[in-house]
């Protein structure tokens, strides 16, 4: 085997084995960023075993304790954002600016969750029944299964990791088997934390190995989990028939509309921002530009000139704007929706014509599509690439009710200057989160992160409110002795 190999960390300790995966650049396919280990079943038990025999300390550790340690990881994922993003960029295509934009945010999200940690978790109540004390304590769960996807590598798993150790919970870790590097560099930094052995363990590996042990072993109390629909629906049915608790963050397919008075300029920056940047690959991407008959000419011609400008190629080379997509896989599903759009009927309008690259990847051009059936593949399936659909309507209501037909209800975006319109589409749009002249794709580190339908399941993530998912309340009344 050429090249390092990267050992998975369980109890406390490196664990290598015979099996391990090659980690290859999607922007320059002769570039092996390393080996990655790929746990066992049985190393992934033993993972969760220790877990379970550290929680009963770990969730006992005072609030000092907790936050310091997440401190001190959210301070050396500071200190080493380029080289987190250089990895990031390199294994998953993202570009450098974006990749390491997103280390710092993984950074402050450690950050922000040891402060959680001094925060009171209980609530008090005045009971109805005199001489009575009523009050709520919020309690760890035990083991959470961390399961995450391969568009966010650094920031998903760490606003998913540091609120379950911040709250007492113990951890076991499966990464998206696209991008282990930035993971295995994440796990470094919480294994030298100074955690007690156990309570972060890092089992990388195969969703139908190491997934599949995490969602159906008994000690392990909850399942935090980003990912396809589908796969979440799984997992969620697994869970539910033994009684674990369950956070799932699913699928998007997030309108953007644009009214007749919108900002032109502004209306098309944030069309091309949410729709291909990241190259596509965001649950909350604008695949769906909906775009009322006054503006809809002008806004189609300046949306596909601005594509004629924008630049692809590798990732990490400083004037690229959209690197590559991350697989094979997913280079050839992009395809596939593209060829079937044009069978549906859809009209190409633009394509970016800026491909310039010196190595073989994974290089797709972001494309823009009009005449597009509502009931069509393209229109309905979370594509997950630069693939957007124009879609003409007469007025407001028409364009709101185009916006909610969806089976998703992540991201829902409107770009107009009307406050009264404004007003009643956040009140209307059946989404999780609402951007008013903003991209729909970027979230606040701090807030909440959800959606409706099936894009969500749980608790929310990120921000106070996730504490629904890492904690149970327990109630006590307590009378006179």
């Amino acid at each position: 085997m050429n090249g390092q190999l990267f050992p998975n960390f369980i109890a406390g300790s490196w664990v290598t084995n015979n099996d391990a995966k090659a980690n290859i650049n999607p922007s320059d396919l002769n570039d092996t960023i390393g080996h990655y280990a790929q746990a066992s079943g049985a190393q992934t038990n033993e993972a969760i075993e220790c877990a379970a025999t550290a929680f009963s300390k770990w969730r006992d550790t005072s609030p000092l304790v907790r936050f310091e340690a997440l401190d001190k990881i959210g301070s050396e994922i500071l200190a080493r954002v380029d080289e987190l993003g250089d990895m990031l960029s390199r294994e998953e295509g993202k570009t450098l600016s974006e990749a390491t934009a997103e280390a710092h945010r993984a950074g402050h999200l450690f950050k922000y969750f040891a402060a959680e940690a001094y925060r009171a978790t209980g609530e008090m109540y005045q009971s109805l029944r005199e001489g009575v004390s009523l009050n709520v304590l919020r309690e760890p769960i035990g083991v959470i299964g961390v399961i995450t996807p391969w568009n966010f590598p650094q920031a998903i798993p760490a606003w998913k990791i540091a609120p379950a150790l911040a709250y007492g919970n113990t951890v076991v870790f499966k990464p998206a088997e696209l991008v282990p590097g930035s993971a295995w560099l994440l796990s470094d930094i919480i294994a030298r934390a100074g955690l007690p052995e156990g309570v972060f363990n890092l089992v990388m590996g195969t969703g139908a190995e190491v997934g599949e042990v995490i969602v159906s072993h008994p000690k392990v109390s909850g399942v935090t989990f980003t990912g396809s629909t589908p796969v979440g629906r799984k997992i969620g049915a697994s869970l539910f028939a033994r009684g674990a608790k369950m956070q799932l963050e699913m699928g998007g397919k997030n309108p953007l509309i644009i009214l007749d008075d919108a900002n032109l300029d502004l209306a098309v920056h944030c069309a091309i921002q949410g729709s291909f940047f990241s190259t596509g690959q965001r649950c909350t991407a604008s695949s769906r530009l909906i775009v009322t008959d006054g503006i809809y000419e002008n806004f189609v011609d300046r949306m596909s000139e601005a594509m004629k400008e924008l630049r692809v190629g590798d990732a990490r080379a400083p004037d690229t704007q959209i690197g590559p997509v991350a697989s094979e896989a997913q280079l050839e599903i992009n395809k596939s929706y593209v060829s079937q759009a044009e069978v549906d009927g859809a009209t190409l309008a633009s394509r970016s014509g800026q491909i310039d690259v010196k190595s073989p990847g994974y290089y797709f051009a972001p494309t823009l599509f009009t005449e597009v059936s509502p009931q069509s593949a393209i229109a309905r399936d979370e594509i997950f690439g630069p693939i957007a659909a124009v879609f003409r309507v007469p007025d407001f209501d028409a364009a709101l009710e185009t916006a909610n037909d969806a089976d998703f209800g992540l991201s829902s975006g409107i770009v107009t200057q009307d406050a009264v319109k404004i007003d009643y589409f956040t009140r209307n749009a059946e989404a999780g989160m609402v951007q008013v002249n903003l991209p729909t794709a970027g979230m606040d580190f701090h807030a909440p992160f959800t959606g409706r339908k099936g894009s969500s399941y749980g608790a929310p993530e990120k921000g106070s409110l996730c504490r629904e998912f890492f904690t149970a309340a327990k109630v006590v009344h307590k009378g006179r002795g």
